[in-house]
Formats: structure tokens, C-alpha cells, sequence
């Protein structure tokens, strides 16, 4: 089975860990020994995940310098992938035993840049603030900002992921066995231009829409959306909470999923769901047993 496991930003930083390198190295040695599971079971293994708390970090370091000095987002994204990806490449290998082969690829995906995203920012990064805090800092540096749970965060485009053209290279390295460590951050954004070259542009795109697409193009068995949260849940955070163990797509659209943390999981498993293979979402340590059909919730189109 092929599977495109997609790593919450819990793999990397939990809430109020500080952004070191040994706080995510702590967590990415966990999320590995969760990972080498699946590829011990046998399946193929591509991996995703999240940046949103080291783009952001990397954007405050930049503030430090003249604004004609600071780096754009796409290439800030590209350092990411690189320093996340190794985290991830490294401690997945060792806890393979370095028997399989594993490559990081920085990957561009397209966007449009037409895309009202651009108009409307709504994806987190960098650091949590309190209220005052933030506002003072967007009025410093021009950001847009937005709740997110009781602290507030910088928020910046999240556009649509349309097209992987390094998807070819992708294809080679699984063709040759190789265990893929790709999209991450949701991908480099760039824009085509008239002309057909590629260039970059200010964005951040989703990491479970951008899976989701690269599941579809792979043609996956399963995407696993890995998170803190071991299921779907029908009134989350109340009293009358109950898990949900399996949904069609038609019933994953009609749930009222939080927007900032559920909601685009639900979209992207929906999306992919409706393509042939099936979504899996829970907490990361029960990835195979979610895969297995023994936890998290899954979407498919027959249950």
C-alpha cells in the first residue's frame, strides 16, 4: 500500500514549546519511531508536514534587517523544508536501522495567483501572542492578524495547491524504493508566468490541502492526517463529545469542523476520499493502527 502520511505541526513543536532545534528534535525522533511502523508493516511511505511555527520564526529573525534584506516567504518556506526535512530524514533512518533508503526533496507547488486567498489571509505562523502583543507587532510590520484559540498569531495567504511539478522526480526516487520526504509546508509557492517559468510568491499553502493533492497525483492507497487529537469528533470540547470512527465524504461535508484546526483536515480527507483511496485522521502515535483501521476516523466513500 502507498501511504502519504501528513505530520501535524504537533510532530515538530507542541503549544508553548519553545521553537528550539531540541524541542522539535525531541518530537520528530517520536513521530520517526510512529512512521518506521508503517514501513515495517510493509507499505510504502511518503511524508508530509507542517511549518508554520518555523516559517514564522524564520520571518521574525528577518525583521531584524532592513526591509529590502528580508527574505519572501517562498524561499523562507524552502528553508524550512530543508531544516525540517532532515530532522525527519535522519531520525527516520535511524530508526530503520539505515536499512532503507530516505531523501528529502524540496518541492514546488503552483498557485494561482488570482486565488482571493491572496486577499483574504487566514493561515497561521510564527509564535502565539497575547492580544495586545500582536496588535502592536502587525502595526509595527504590517501583518495581518487573527485569534487563534485565546492567543493570537500573525496569518498570512493561504492559497490553493493547483499543480506538483516536481512530481516526476517524486515518481523516480518511489519507483527505486526510496521512502519520500516532500511538500513540506504545503510546498514551495510559486506562480507560472506567461511564458511557462516558475517563480516564487508570498504565500504559505495549506499542508493537508497540498497532501491531499499529492496523494491524488500519486495515485495513493491513503493519506494519514496526523495530529494531538485521536479522532473526529461530533461536538468537540463539550460535554456530549463523541468520537467518530467512520464517515462517507457526503457525511464528513455536512460536519461543522472548526476552521482553524479540524476543518481543513475534514476538507482535505474529504477531497482525497472522493478520489479513490481513503483518509485517515488521528493522533500520530496511532498511525498504523489508524491505517489499520483500529483508530482515528476514517473517510471513505464505503465504510
Amino acid at each position: 500500500m502507498l501511504v502519504v502520511a501528513a505530520l501535524g505541526g504537533n510532530a515538530l513543536l507542541k503549544r508553548g514549546e519553545p521553537l528550539t532545534a531540541e524541542a522539535q528534535r525531541a518530537n520528530v525522533k517520536r513521530a520517526a519511531e510512529a512512521l518506521a511502523a508503517i514501513v515495517r508493516a510493509g507499505h510504502r511511505l511518503v511524508v508530509t508536514h507542517g511549518n508554520g511555527p518555523q516559517v514564522g520564526l524564520l520571518a521574525l529573525q528577518g525583521a531584524s534587517y532592513k526591509p529590502d534584506e528580508a527574505y519572501p516567504l517562498d524561499v523562507l518556506g524552502a528553508e524550512t523544508e530543508g531544516m525540517i526535512g532532515y530532522m525527519i530524514e535522519q531520525e527516520l533512518e535511524n530508526a530503520l536501522d539505515h536499512n532503507r533508503s530516505v531523501a528529502t526533496l524540496l518541492t514546488q507547488v503552483i498557485v494561482d495567483h488570482r486565488d482571493p486567498a491572496f486577499g483574504k489571509p487566514t493561515k497561521f505562523v510564527g509564535p502565539v501572542y497575547e492580544k495586545e502583543e500582536a496588535e502592536t507587532r502587525a502595526r509595527a510590520a504590517g501583518w495581518a492578524i487573527a485569534a487563534d484559540g485565546a492567543k493570537w498569531r500573525r496569518v498570512v495567504a493561504s492559497p490553493k495547491p493547483v499543480e506538483i511539478p516536481d512530481l516526476r522526480v517524486l515518481k523516480l526516487l518511489l519507483d527505486q524504493g526510496v521512502i519520500v520526504i516532500c511538500t513540506g509546508g504545503g510546498g514551495i509557492p510559486v506562480v507560472q508566468r506567461d511564458d511557462g517559468s516558475l517563480v516564487g510568491i508570498e504565500a504559505v499553502i495549506d499542508k493537508d490541502a497540498a497532501s491531499a493533492l499529492l496523494a491524488r497525483q500519486l495515485n495513493a492507497d491513503a493519506l494519514l492526517l496526523l495530529t494531538d487529537v485521536d479522532a473526529v469528533y461530533h461536538d468537540f470540547g463539550t460535554e456530549k463529545a463523541a468520537r467518530i470512527t467512520h464517515l462517507t465524504p457526503a457525511e464528513a461535508k455536512a460536519l461543522d469542523a472548526p476552521a482553524g484546526s479540524m476543518g481543513p483536515k475534514v476538507s482535505a480527507g474529504i477531497d482525497f476520499a472522493m478520489n479513490g483511496g481513503f483518509t485517515g485522521i488521528g493522533r500520530l502515535e496511532d498511525a498504523l493502527a489508524i491505517l489499520e483501521g483500529q483508530a482515528g476516523t476514517r473517510i471513505a466513500t464505503s465504510t
